[in-house]
C-alpha cells in the first residue's frame, strides 16, 4: 500500500447521520453453504426493512462478482480477497447508517472475524447470521446445478464438496433453513435488530 495517503475526514460524522436517519448502521453478514438460503433471506429482509422505511442495501455474492470482484476466481487466495473487499464495502455502508445485508458463502472463520474486527474498530455493528442447512439438503435443492457439477468434477474448489466450509462456532443468529421458512427467518433477524436497538 502506498505510504503517501492521508485519511480525509468529512464534515458529517456517524452520529449526525444516525440522528437524521433515525437508525444505526450495521452489517448483517449471512454466511452458509451454497443453496442454504442466504440470498432468499437477504432479499426478503431487505424488502421488509424498506417497508419499515429503513435505509438498507443488499450485497449478494454473485452480483458483486459481476462487478467489483470480477477479477477474482474461486481459489483460496481469491476467496480471501473477495471477503476482504466485501468487509471493507459493508463497513462503508454501515458507517453511512445503512443496514447492510451481505449474502456470501464466506467459508473461512478467520476472514469473517477480520470483517467483524474491521467493523468493531470503527464502532460499527456486525451481526453474523449462520444460514444453516445440511449438505444433503442443499444438494437436493441445488437450484443452479452446482453441486451436481462439483460431484462430477466439472467445478473445482467448490465449497462443501472439494473446498472447506468452516461453520461459525458462535454466530449471533443461527437459522436452520431446513426447519423454518423465509418469513420466520426474517422475523428472527428483525427481532434481533429491535432487541439491540438497531431499529425501532
Amino acid at each position: 500500500m502506498s505510504t503517501n495517503i492521508t485519511f480525509h475526514p468529512g464534515s458529517v460524522d456517524t452520529q449526525e447521520r444516525v440522528g437524521f436517519l433515525k437508525q444505526t448502521g450495521v452489517t448483517i453478514w449471512l454466511t452458509g453453504l451454497s443453496a442454504s438460503g442466504k440470498s432468499t433471506i437477504a432479499c426478503a429482509l431487505e424488502q421488509h426493512l424498506l417497508h419499515l422505511h429503513k435505509f438498507t442495501y443488499r450485497l449478494d455474492g454473485d452480483n458483486v462478482r459481476l462487478g467489483l470482484n470480477r477479477d477474482l476466481g474461486f481459489d483460496e487466495k481469491s476467496r480471501i480477497e473477495n471477503i476482504r473487499r466485501i468487509g471493507e464495502v459493508s463497513k462503508l455502508f454501515a458507517d453511512s447508517a445503512c443496514i447492510a445485508i451481505t449474502a456470501f458463502i464466506s467459508p473461512y472463520r478467520a476472514d469473517r472475524q477480520v470483517a467483524r474486527e474491521l467493523h468493531e474498530k470503527g464502532g460499527l455493528g456486525f451481526i453474523e447470521v449462520f444460514v444453516d442447512a445440511p449438505l444433503s439438503v442443499v444438494e437436493q435443492r441445488d437450484p443452479k446445478g452446482l453441486y451436481k457439477a462439483a460431484r462430477a468434477g466439472t467445478i473445482k474448489d467448490f465449497t462443501g464438496i472439494s473446498a472447506p466450509y468452516e461453520a461459525p462456532e458462535k454466530p449471533d443468529i443461527h437459522i436452520r433453513t431446513d426447519e423454518c421458512d423465509v418469513t420466520t427467518a426474517v422475523e428472527v433477524i428483525i427481532e434481533y435488530l429491535t432487541k439491540y436497538n438497531y431499529i425501532s
